[in-house]
């Protein structure tokens, strides 16, 4: 894969890639039209590969904030098209790197040193480039290291890359008014402790402490003298990322295993430590041949105030969402309900979220959970498709939810994704047996 030399810095150069993306795509819809013109049953199809594959394109030379809004969207298998999830997703792993030279400067201006001089032998090719930085390989007294090294200009750039984004997430969201600024500076806020690489590695290391009762869940150990604010390194951990393996021929009662301990380590950290890895995608998550799984990156730790863990868990529970004065309550302590909406607002947003959460919560009014099971999938796909093309939903504001909402969401709809990739039936509450 070809390397970067350098990468986009200023606001100018970054805002005329997106202005040459847009170009693209307005390319793109002409050619649509056109087709459509001719042949009135043509498909979006071609149009959303042509713009997927532009956007991609666009991001990947830019890095940093930009391109972790795309990895974020990958996640989001039932809001985007395929062609976007499939082309998105490459930035979980396949994203240019750096080359050599810049490498060796990045050591120097934050380690004072160059990689020769600090470890036995460095690979000077990444094995893998991401949004934010990539990793190299290292050895140092026998012992196997992985070097996380990010990209210069990632964390001075967060501000104007959001805002390069934010008209595409508004108009894609049905975000109204300047309500939907405390979305955007929740998103700032956490690509700002993305960035941090001294905060990743003391999240790191009290997280994996923690989790360490949870058996077959492994950690890397994480090296503060080889580490700086925008290098991290940490033990060499030997698995197959969680998207490989789920491609494998595994058998049941090790999709169920895996399942469990993914399912308990999540559990644990939500309900015991009020703080949870925020970011379930593949790429975080290796499987060892000794059937462990590994937790490899925690860059995005989400904590969860009281004032939104309490109605958030409680409207979990069929009983009260069946409980319309309950209900209502919490709804208007989650700030999905609003004191200015309407009669017909409430009835509307009421009777969505008591369909939604109905579903989405299914998981958890069961001793035993199959996240193989189509059915459930399904319903998921139905209902977002049906909510995607409801003209009364466009009309209405979509500022629904307090802010916490946006990595909570995340974070469960990543994990059960990886739970359905597993095929895996979980014991639901077999975490509770680690917190105390």
């Amino acid at each position: 894969m070809k390397t970067l030399d350098s990468i986009p810095t200023s606001k100018i150069e970054r805002a005329s890639q997106m202005v040459r993306t847009g170009v693209k795509i307005g390319g793109n819809y002409a050619k649509y039209y056109g087709k459509k013109l001719v042949n009135p049953e043509h498909s979006r199809d071609e149009l959303n590969e042509d713009n997927a594959g532009d956007i991609y394109d666009g991001l990947k030379s830019l890095k940093g904030s930009a391109l972790k809004v795309a990895q974020m969207l990958s996640m989001e298998k039932n809001l985007l098209p395929n062609a976007y999830v499939e082309k998105f997703s490459l930035s979980q792993f396949s994203v240019p790197p750096l080359s050599a030279p810049l490498v060796r400067k990045t050591f120097k201006k934050y380690l004072d040193k160059y990689p020769e001089e600090l470890f036995d032998t460095f690979e000077r090719d990444s094995i893998n480039a991401a949004s934010i930085g990539q990793v190299h390989k290292a050895t140092k007294n026998g012992k196997e290291l992985a070097v996380k090294i990010q990209y210069p200009g990632v964390a001075e750039s967060i501000g104007s890359d959001l805002a390069l984004v934010k008209p595409i997430a508004i108009r894609m969201f049905n975000l109204q008014g300047k309500d939907s600024d405390k979305y955007f500076k929740e998103v700032e806020h956490k690509l700002v402790e993305e960035t941090n690489y001294i905060l990743e590695l003391q999240q790191s290391k009290e997280i994996s402490s923690k989790c360490e009762r949870i058996p077959n869940l492994e950690f890397p150990k994480y090296y503060e003298h080889l580490s700086s604010e925008r290098i991290i390194t940490m033990d060499w951990m030997h698995g197959k990322h969680l998207s490989e393996f789920a491609k494998t021929d595994f058998k049941s009662d090790l999709g169920n295993k895996l399942g469990q301990i993914l399912w308990d380590f999540y559990m644990f950290q939500i309900h015991g430590l009020r703080k949870v890895h925020a970011d379930p995608h593949p790429g975080n998550f290796l499987i060892s041949d000794r059937e462990t799984l590994i937790a490899i990156d925690f860059g995005c730790i989400k904590e969860v105030p009281d004032e939104f863990y309490v109605p958030y868990f409680e409207l979990s529970k069929k009983e009260n969402i069946s409980n319309d004065a309950i209900f209502t309550q919490k709804l208007y302590e989650l700030e999905i309900l609003t004191p200015t909406d309407s009669p017909k607002e409430l009835k509307f947003f009421k009777e969505l979220f008591r369909e939604m959460l109905t579903l989405f919560t299914s998981p958890f009014n069961e001793e035993v959970f199959d996240f193989g099971a189509e059915g459930f999938w399904l319903k998921i796909a139905n209902l977002s498709q049906r909510y995607s093309t409801d003209p009364q939903i466009r009309k209405m504001n979509g500022n629904r939810g307090s802010k916490h909402f946006l990595y909570m969401n995340r974070t469960f709809f990543g994990l059960f994704n990886l739970l359905h990739d597993l095929q895996a039936k979980v014991k639901v509450n077999s975490f509770r047996k680690y917190i105390g």
